[in-house]
């Protein structure tokens, strides 16, 4: 099986995304977490760039790492300055780690108009500079800046910038096609002449950008043709529109090409990672995103959920499980009873084919209505327990009741009282809130949470109101979804009314129902986890 090395720059080409910006620390907890995926080659930054920067490098150089080598990234040498003169290049040089990568010019466009260097001078600051590396016991990767670009203007001068990094001692020569310019056969083609030209000694590399929302398929199209490094950063965070993502292309290099990147039983944590980096760098996951995202294995349709269930490849390009994301059947109108046994099964709920076949009447029906249960999971698992006799109401409403008041000063408050039933006792409490709907959240727990003190560890952390038919104005038909959470998992609930204090009250009530709710769930492991009634659910 052919090797072909993953380099990862999330924490520099990542970093000059709009809005990205991390501390030494959580870069150093990115640099565990791509040990941890196995990828081989993670690019730390620039050591002479800032503080941060070299506080970086100093956390690095105290920690141990599995499968990645930290490689330190810098320019080459300045017009005009012997290399051992360059601050930058010394500093670079002189950092704590085995591999550095400089990035040089190679189009002609950049040495009239930004470095102002001719042609064999750019030559010269690429060996020079390579050389002074080695000399410091470097290994070294080249970057050769706007590469396809030259190749395309002076394809003989873009070769001869390759050559000086080769022969003044860098193990690999990246092409990098910086501007995202370049679509996937310009890309193969050049790549495949270079490896001709260059011959089996001079590894070569592929970086790309994605301004023609082809990065992903430029790198894979590049190690067809004989790059054996792939630089990318985790999903695709960049300047301008991103990097190539290496979240896609892992997967797409070693389970639909058979080249070999990182240790199977890892490439299960690339969900995990993707979505870590996400979290870190204070991002929402895109759940569109292929491989990894919420959707990329999710079913609505009721013949694809029924080809599905029949034989996964039927509709699915890969086993999800492999790259550690799971398959996910939607319910929605367009649900059919094979849907319907998946969600229920999944939730440890029996279904007769007549049971199965009145809870898509039901669907169907309810979302005519205006409810959606795509994004709302508990409320559909409710109504699964409702119609297979499944269900155990947390309480029963008597009544309730919200009065807000705004005054001359300016200041609103809101009030809520609610008369409730449980366990054959009546309860009546009356809270204050910042608005109807954390009124009656603070009216319920405190009514059932001697009860079920657990509840009260579940928290509301969305709300969201949406007009059905606008055209009835402040009479519309509302529908209200709740986000709960009880700290490492989450759930959502649905209501909808013309009233949207009665849409939000039902969400409400069926985000803690849910888990209040028993249950009896299959694990990934295969084994069953059992919850008793009043448990908060783990999913």
């Amino acid at each position: 099986m052919t090797h072909v090395k993953l380099y990862d720059t999330t924490l520099r080409d990542g970093m000059q995304g709009q809005g990205m910006s991390l501390s030494a620390a959580e870069k150093v907890r990115v640099v565990r977490a791509l040990d941890r995926l196995g990828i081989e080659l993670v690019e730390a930054g620039f050591p002479s760039s800032n503080p941060k920067e070299a506080e970086l490098f100093d956390l690095l150089a105290d920690i141990e790492l599995e499968t990645a080598t930290v490689c330190a990234f810098g320019m080459t040498r300045r017009r005009g300055l012997p290399a051992e003169e360059d601050a930058a290049l010394r500093a670079v040089a002189a950092s704590p780690v085995p591999i550095v990568t400089l990035v040089g010019k190679t189009w002609a466009l950049h040495l009239a108009k930004v470095t102002r260097a001719s042609q064999e001078e750019n030559l010269a600051m690429i060996a020079d500079s390579v050389g002074f590396c080695r000399a410091a016991a470097k290994r070294v990767i080249y970057d050769a800046e706007h590469f396809f670009d030259a190749w395309r203007d002076d394809s003989a001068y873009a070769l001869e910038c390759l050559r000086a990094a080769a022969e003044a001692g860098a193990e690999n020569v990246t092409l990098c096609d910086t501007n995202g310019s370049s679509l996937p056969g310009q890309i193969a083609a050049a790549t495949a002449s270079v490896a001709s030209e260059l011959g089996v000694e001079i590894e070569l590399g592929i970086h790309t950008h994605n301004d023609g929302e082809c990065a992903v398929a430029n790198s894979i199209a590049a190690v067809e043709a004989g790059a054996r490094l792939v630089q990318g950063t985790m999903n695709g965070y960049g300047e301008r529109c991103g990097n190539a993502n290496l979240v896609s292309i892992l997967p797409a290099l070693q389970l639909k090409l058979g080249f070999d990147c990182v240790p199977p039983e890892r490439l299960r944590l690339l969900t995990e990672t993707a979505h870590f980096l996400d979290e870190l760098t204070n991002r929402q996951p895109d759940p569109d995103q292929p491989y990894v995202g919420r959707n990329a294995f999710a079913h609505k349709g009721g013949m694809h959920a029924a080809g599905v269930a029949t034989d996964a490849r039927t509709f699915e390009h890969l086993d999800p499980e492999l790259v550690g994301n799971a398959r996910e059947m939607v319910i929605s109108e367009l649900s059919g009873r094979g849907s319907v046994a998946a969600r229920a099964e999944r939730a440890g709920i029996e279904l007769d084919d007549a049971t199965a076949a009145r809870v898509v009447a039901r669907l169907k029906e309810r979302e005519h209505r205006g409810y959606h249960y795509e994004a709302a999971d508990a409320s559909f698992e409710l109504l699964l327990r409702r119609e297979a006799a499944k269900y155990e109401p947390l309480f029963r409403l008597e009544s309730f009741r919200v009065i807000t008041e705004k005054r001359a000063d300016g200041k609103v408050e809101t009030e809520a009282t609610i008369k409730i039933w449980v366990d054959g006792r009546r309860y009546v409490r009356t809270a204050e809130g910042n608005g109807p709907v954390n009124a009656l959240d603070r009216a319920l727990r405190d009514a059932i949470g001697q009860l079920h003190p657990h509840l009260g560890d579940i928290d509301l952390v969305n709300y969201k109101v949406r007009i059905l038919d606008e055209h009835h104005g402040t009479g519309a038909v509302t529908r209200v979804l709740l986000d709960s959470s009880e700290g490492a998992e989450s759930w959502g609930t649905i209501g909808v009314s013309e009233n949207i204090i009665e849409a939000s009250w039902e969400a409400l009530v069926e985000s803690l129902e849910y888990a209040f709710q028993p249950r009896v769930r299959a694990t990934r492991a295969g084994k069953e986890q059992v919850e008793d009634a009043g448990a908060v659910r783990s999913r």
